[in-house]
């Protein structure tokens, strides 16, 4: 299908893109009442618009909005932020934090690698959480009922400890990377590093009790255990690697269509048609002129959502040239101009579909399904292990699970549902709080992400009363012109959560 409509290009886009200098980061509180701007100006490079929202997301920032634009080898995107609870972002060495950890190259010689302290409390960078010392568990596995409790067990009775982790479902497979230390007797302090040899007898006998566990013949599963090692992939990133391979997209029907309404109607209108729709929808047109591909997604807006879709592009090899994502109220709405690697648009009716369908599966994995709880312990060797034992003996399954530890205390997310895929019942809970209270594990329901949705601590600006064309004109600079270039890609869109 011929594209005939898409974003404005100014003519001389791509020859002043070549007067640019040093990269940058400017953090703008002056433009917007209600958010930040965080506009990245840099050499285009592979990969770095998933480093961008990686790193955005990564120190607990809300991505509302975005613009993103990168013809000519150039990139300058603008992302609309706030904190967790909404709240403009004041600290004055986020922007170096920024530049320093997006732009290797200018690092200065000699000075320490840059370190933030998040709103809320997490640190990135030095200090922050160090998989470095562990060795990583990976698998995927067709998922059931007792499954993560059967793998900790084996961890537990091995003298292993499980520092922290991540555990996704999907489509009736499941994706874990759990990062393990040899533990000291009695507690999780680190005991000597075990050889190699060692996990990979840890790797045989995890593959034994999956193997062990399944019942359909030829199967398919994959387990590794691989050593301490210096440079890990992001943790949710390698999730959504060890899902694509799994081919967790496969299943289920075709993905439908987006409402094309949508894309340029007001936010009222939108709010009133999409009420009651929260499906995830992909559509995938090529717009021969220009040698793109333009995807077009809806789905019902929510934390890390951008992060998700930019990691499914990039781990199928696609460039994201330009792009607009935001919301009309609860739904969210992404727009991407995409190559593939070699130049290539999605030629085919085939390779539409799959990449409709890894796209849809990419929102998919993180949709927040089960009663969400949170349990706090006093870190030790088995911690988890006890737990999803407990779990597994009233009847509960695990949906999604995030660990961590803090200091010498472990905290762990945990989306639960029945055995048999229903909701959980709120004496269900009560006898393992009970039960694990006798472990000294505290545990407590969780109504919703804590300060999410965001409160907004400012007004949002009301337009001039002579409208649009009142507004104050910017300056005829290279800088504004590329601005006014990404504004152009879209002017319909509020807010995405991300």
């Amino acid at each position: 299908m011929k594209y005939v409509s898409g974003p404005y290009f100014e003519p001389d886009f791509d020859p002043l893109l070549d007067r640019f200098g040093t990269p940058g980061v400017v953090v703008d509180n002056e433009t917007r009442e209600d958010c930040t701007l965080v506009k990245v100006d840099s050499v285009n490079r592979d990969g770095v618009l998933l480093e961008m929202v990686q790193l955005l997301t990564d120190l607990d920032l809300v991505i509302s909005k975005s613009y993103i634009s990168s013809d000519g080898g150039w990139l300058m995107d603008v992302f609309h932020v706030t904190d967790q609870v909404g709240r403009k972002l004041t600290d004055p060495s986020l922007p170096e934090f920024i530049q320093r950890a997006l732009v290797p190259s200018f690092h200065r010689a000699g000075r320490p690698s840059p370190k933030f302290t998040t709103c809320l409390g997490n640190v990135v960078g030095p200090g922050g959480p160090d998989v470095s010392d562990c060795a990583a568990l990976e698998f995927t596995v067709h998922d059931r009922p007792g499954l993560l409790s059967s793998i900790t067990s084996v961890l537990a009775d091995n003298g292993c400890h499980v520092a922290s982790g991540q555990a996704w479902t999907h489509n009736g497979r499941a994706a874990g990377v759990l990062y393990v230390t040899a533990s000291a007797s009695g507690g999780a302090a680190a005991a000597p590093p075990m050889n190699p040899g060692r996990w990979a007898r840890i790797e045989r006998l995890v593959n034994a009790v999956v193997d062990a566990r399944e019942n359909v013949t030829g199967e398919r599963r994959w387990v590794r255990a691989s050593e301490p090692v210096q440079g890990r992939v992001h943790t949710e990133r390698r999730l959504h690697q060890l899902m694509h391979d799994d081919r967790d997209y496969e299943s289920g029907p075709a993905p439908t269509p987006v409402d094309e309404e949508l894309f340029s109607m007001g936010e009222k209108a939108a709010i009133a048609r999409t009420a009651r729709r929260a499906e995830t929808r992909v559509s995938i047109d090529g717009w021969e002129e220009r040698g793109y591909a333009v995807v077009k997604m809806t789905s019902r807006d929510r934390p890390r959502l951008l992060f998700d879709t930019v990691c499914a592009l990039t781990d199928m090899h696609y460039v994201v040239f330009h792009a607009t994502v935001g919301s009309q109220g609860p739904l969210a709405i992404q727009e991407y101009y995409i190559r593939h690697k070699d130049g290539r648009t999605v030629d085919s009716n085939a390779e539409r579909q799959k990449v409709a369908r890894c796209l849809v599966a990419a929102v998919e994995r993180r949709a927040t399904h089960g009663m969400r709880v949170e349990v706090r312990a006093a870190d030790r060797s088995g911690l988890l292990s006890d737990f999803t034992r407990v779990l597994r003996e009233h009847g509960l399954s695990l949906l999604r699970v995030e660990l961590k530890r803090h200091k010498d205390e472990a905290v762990g997310i945990f989306y639960l549902v029945t055995d048999t895929g229903g909701e959980v019942r709120s004496e269900a809970v009560r006898a393992v709080q009970t039960r694990v209270a006798e472990m000294d594990i505290s545990l407590n329901i969780v109504k919703e992400a804590p300060g999410w949705p965001p409160v907004r601590k400012t007004s949002v600006p009301a337009p001039p009363v002579g409208g649009p064309q009142a507004q104050e004109r910017p300056r005829p600079s290279l800088g504004t012109l590329l601005w006014s270039h990404l504004g152009k890609l879209s002017n319909n869109f509020s807010s995405i959560r991300s």
